[in-house]
């Protein structure tokens, strides 16, 4: 899937992505609060000022994603591989971070 079929089914009303693959995908500053990306492939995606509030990312892939200056307030984020992340000034207010590595 690519950044423009996912954003044309989210303002359509979906939410449900799980283990969809958007490795590498451009996201920057998208709206995508409430998404459910859970065991999603997003390794290497860019979701740079993304609004991802209460967003299900349980058991994605974010291997050298860019999540810098990103909302991620109440999300789930719990068995989630964070490895070489970019978290700068991100917001992880109430995120559950349980188990992430």
């Amino acid at each position: 899937m690519d950044a423009a079929e996912l954003k044309q089914r989210y303002a359509s009303g979906e939410r449900n992505f799980q283990q969809v693959n958007l490795s590498g995908v451009n996201l920057r500053g998208v709206n995508l609060s409430d998404i459910n990306l859970c065991a999603a492939n997003l390794r290497e995606a860019n979701l740079c000022h993304a609004n991802l509030t209460r967003a299900n990312l349980s058991w994605a892939n974010l291997t050298d994603a860019n999540l810098s200056d990103a909302n991620l307030t109440n999300a789930r984020l719990s068995w989630t591989n964070l490895t070489r992340t970019d978290l700068n000034r991100t917001n992880l207010r109430g995120a559950n971070l349980c188990w992430a590595s």
